[in-house]
């Protein structure tokens, strides 16, 4: 059922450890605005609703398909003025930058779909208080729950209209229509806002794979409803679980040689990629006809994400044409674990199966615990190889 800054919001709520902790973090850091995790369900589906209040009202920035009149009223905000209320929440500096880079996003959308510069961006909908509220709760549970990986399903729509602060507007509105470009969405047979611009910015945001649910072992499954009634269950699910590693599988490469890109090019043409659910990107160098320096272009994926992603190269690319290898793959099993250092836990990643095991530290969590500490990164790492040596015996 599309996505909604507030349902995704309560989805990810209920996948929490400390659920008491993370609403009183979240109540104190914007004044005026509470949060309030009420018990709901929508055909059956029982779940959260997260409730947000700006003093003492349950504000809706998404206005119902229909409605001819507008909310209460709210303070138009421009990108400056988000940017300087998410700077000074009391809150871990990733989830600010996430925020911050959310409604980038956001303000670029609107820009390219009203044809103004991104400074001359009024927001309406999304700048009301509860909806900064929401992006900076669904960054803070984020960072609280620090997935491997986030994998999105295909974006459910919705059709239709809705009216908002611009008049009435097609489903999916064009800001949203604008942030779900490159990613895959199909209308549905429910009439209305199913994915606001708030939701498809989140999912934009953090998707780092979108399609059908990868092999997993759920061990939680979190469920936001909405305020909105629909012949269709209205919520959005989180589903929290290990990745199962299949020994033997396949994989598809994707490759072009490219002569005519700059490094710079390259680079955004492979973080494109990896954002539209690529496994990995890699750039070789290689001497092409009539002695011509060039890359290849190489991109790993799912086989049913090929024609998707070799659409995506050319779109992104300069080439002309895409090869396409089916290859055999023989992995190892994922898992990850911490080990005690004398300065501190260590996140490690590792990798077993055919008799092999293979473990080595988490860099982001190496370098988090260097900097903390005042080390070089070297110390952190090497007393982190040996604490994994010592957990071995």
């Amino acid at each position: 059922m599309g996505a909604a800054g507030d349902m995704l919001l309560a989805a990810l709520y209920e996948l929490l450890d400390d659920q008491v902790g993370f609403l009183e973090t979240m109540n104190t850091f914007l004044p005026d605005v509470r949060f309030a995790a009420v018990p709901a369900s929508s055909c059956g589906v029982a779940g959260t609703h997260m409730e947000v209040t700006v003093n003492g009202l349950e504000e809706q920035s998404e206005l119902l398909p229909g409605d001819g009149h507008a909310d209460h009223a709210h303070r138009h905000r421009g990108p400056a003025d988000i940017r300087a209320l998410i700077a000074g929440f009391a809150l871990p500096d990733e989830v600010k930058q996430n925020a911050l880079a959310i409604y980038d996003s956001i303000a670029e959308a609107e820009a390219a779909v009203h044809g103004v510069p991104v400074g001359a961006v009024h927001f309406h909908e999304v700048g009301a208080l509860d909806a900064v509220a929401d992006v900076t709760g669904v960054c803070y549970a984020l960072s609280l729950l620090a997935p491997d990986a986030v994998c999105v399903s295909t974006v459910h729509t919705g059709f239709g209209q809705v009216r908002c602060a611009h008049g009435l507007l097609p489903v999916p509105a064009p800001a949203t229509a604008k942030l779900l470009t490159g990613i895959p969405i199909c209308a549905g047979a429910v009439e209305g806002e199913l994915c606001t611009p708030t939701g498809a910015a989140l999912l934009r945001h953090f998707g780092q794979r979108f399609g059908p649910m990868p092999p997993m072992t759920v061990n939680k499954i979190g469920a936001g409803v909405g305020r909105k009634v629909f012949p269709a269950a209205n919520c959005v699910r989180a589903f929290w679980g290990e990745q199962i590693a299949e020994e033997n599988g396949e994989i598809v490469e994707l490759v072009c040689h490219i002569d005519d890109m700059t490094a710079e090019a390259l680079s955004f043409a492979g973080e494109r990629l990896m954002a539209l659910g690529a496994l990995d990107v890699s750039f070789a160098p290689v001497t092409m006809k009539k002695g011509r320096p060039g890359t290849v272009f190489t991109v790993l994926c799912a086989p049913q994400d090929e024609a998707r992603l070799a659409e995506a190269i050319l779109r992104e690319t300069s080439s002309n044409g895409v090869r396409s290898r089916r290859c055999r793959k023989y992995i190892l099993a994922p898992s990850k674990k911490s080990v005690e250092t004398q300065y501190g836990p260590v996140a490690v990643k590792c990798a077993e199966g055919f008799g092999i095991a293979h473990a080595k530290p988490e860099y982001d969590a190496v370098a988090a615990l260097a900097g903390e500490k005042g080390l070089p990164f070297h110390t952190v790492w090497n007393a982190a190889l040996a604490a994994i040596e010592q957990d071995k015996g």
